[in-house]
């Protein structure tokens, strides 16, 4: 588990919750804190205590995509899932998708996620990518332009860790979580139709932002292109033919 963090005061209650979430999965883990310019004196005590947290510090900032791919070297688990700092996982999120791993043998699993909103309820959102197995690159059919919705929700992937280190975050500094996908386009992988992950809607979220939007068409762009080209350059290696679109 990566979690990169600015340990901002607006969303430290929130890492604490996502830390109260992990330690309520019934999987051993490792959690790397990856502090992205900021004082690891600020760290919550609950995540200082926990033994299975490491911090990997930083001493500038460098945003959520440089601190993630600086954190990857650290990374001494077979499996990896990115998570960001104030949302949550379901509490079977992680035996779910394990559990398909290493049954099955195929290199990441999705699932669904939900929408956390301020007053505690959520709300089902399923990707377009659908339920069952997918080869190599079959994602990205359901992705055919960067303006579409993204075909799986990027924090809800639980991946081998040598496809991430493949495949990392891009330097962009929003968005950076869509070039993860591209990880679909180097093994075949399970999308589970169960909600693992909450992402939490607050006004201080990225997204709620007014300069978002000035970055996002651009931003979509380039996840899309680096996934496409990485899905068009491992084609002949899978044996799969190119999507129509």
């Amino acid at each position: 588990m990566v979690i990169a963090t600015q340990l901002r005061s607006d969303r430290l209650a929130f890492l604490t919750a996502m830390h109260t979430s992990l330690r309520r999965q019934s999987v051993p883990m490792e959690i790397i804190i990856s502090l992205d310019g900021t004082d690891p004196a600020r760290l919550p005590a609950a995540l200082a205590a926990d033994s299975r947290v490491r911090t990997l510090y930083l001493p500038r900032p460098v945003g959520a995509a440089c601190a993630r791919n600086l954190a990857l070297p650290e990374v001494r688990t077979e499996y990896l899932n990115w998570a960001d700092d104030d949302d949550l996982f379901t509490t079977e999120a992680m035996a779910l998708r394990l559990h398909t791993l290493e049954t099955t043998g195929v290199g990441w699993c999705a699932g669904y996620s939900q929408d956390l909103h301020p007053d505690g309820t959520t709300t089902l959102w399923r990707p377009p990518t659908p339920p069952g197995r997918h080869e190599a690159g079959d994602v990205w059919r359901y992705w055919k332009d960067p303006a579409d919705t993204i075909p799986l929700g990027p924090t809800t992937l639980l991946t081998r860790t040598d496809l991430v280190r493949a495949a990392p975050m891009g330097g962009l500094v929003q968005g950076e979580d869509y070039c993860s996908l591209a990880v679909t386009c180097l093994a075949p992988g399970i999308v589970l139709p169960v909600p693992v992950y909450r992402y939490r809607k607050h006004p201080g979220q990225m997204t709620a932002q007014d300069t978002y939007d000035e970055l996002e068409a651009r931003s979509r762009a380039f996840a899309h292109g680096f996934g496409a080209s990485l899905r068009a350059a491992c084609l002949p290696r899978h044996g799969q033919e190119p999507a129509s679109a």
